[in-house]
């Protein structure tokens, strides 16, 4: 079988990085790079760092990244698009025009012969009361449709700012390091998920934007993907092994 890849976070278009243009295009000579090697593509989120569709407008930008997707799909590789706690706002322009099949909720599929749990990661196992309310809120029909309302120039204005704060609030504007398998809400979720769903041999997440391989039983084993703002990381599956990889311009083989 060709290869099944995965990446996520990208926050495309952010107003905190300062490198955007040159960031997509790094993206999109990878998506190129594995065009005729590649029987799927999963996108596990936030690969925006906000996006709204409305009516008749689709957000400003991003169409190398567009392109490169559409390009693919045409080909007949699969691209599937998880939605994350920045790019929930999707109404079917991304799957008329470009071809993906979008996922609003975590997916438990079978890759070859193995089970794969795959999700963008908000929302599972964070204790965390503000953003299980916020995540509510941004998941909410009524909200949604409150936002839309606006005009886009004050929606998208908006949703960019937020999604500014969001980052900058952080130390550095980063996400914390690895805090380790006793904290980690992502694997205590899995670690417990693991105990009704035993079948399962591999769990990918996004959201962190830490790197981290995993070995949970004999049997599972569970990744982060890193991001591609700066780490630029990708897992590709070939059939049988399941490799975490950088993409280093000129050197990588994806």
């Amino acid at each position: 079988m060709k290869n099944v890849y995965f990446l996520s976070d990208a926050h495309l278009g952010s107003w905190a990085i300062e490198h955007g243009r040159t960031q997509e295009r790094r993206l999109v000579r990878f998506l190129d790079s594995i065009k005729h090697k590649a029987s799927a593509v999963y996108l596990l989120g936030d690969m925006f760092d906000f996006w709204d569709e409305y009516k008749y407008v689709v957000p400003k930008g991003y169409t190398r990244f567009l392109g490169k997707i559409s390009e693919l799909t045409d080909m007949g590789v699969e691209v599937h698009f998880f939605t994350g706690n920045h790019d929930i706002w999707t109404y079917g322009y991304l799957e008329k025009e470009c071809g993906m099949t979008v996922h609003t909720r975590p997916l438990t599929t079978e890759i070859g012969d193995k089970v794969f749990f795959l999700a963008h990661g908000d929302g599972l196992g964070d204790p965390d009361p503000k953003f299980k309310l916020l995540r509510k809120v941004f998941h909410n029909h009524l909200c949604q449709r409150l936002l839309n309302a606006m005009h886009p120039r004050w929606g998208m204005w908006l949703g960019l700012t937020w999604a500014k704060h969001s980052r900058m609030k952080r130390v550095g504007g980063s996400e914390p390091p690895y805090m380790g398998e006793n904290k980690e809400h992502l694997v205590l979720f899995t670690k417990e998920y693991m105990k009704q769903h035993p079948d399962i041999d591999f769990f990918i997440y996004g959201h962190r934007h830490i790197e981290l391989d995993l070995i949970l039983s004999r049997k599972s084993r569970m990744m982060i993907l890193g991001d591609w703002i700066t780490q630029f990381t990708y897992a590709v599956f070939d059939g049988e092994h399941l490799f975490l990889e950088n993409y280093i311009e000129g050197e990588s083989t994806p």
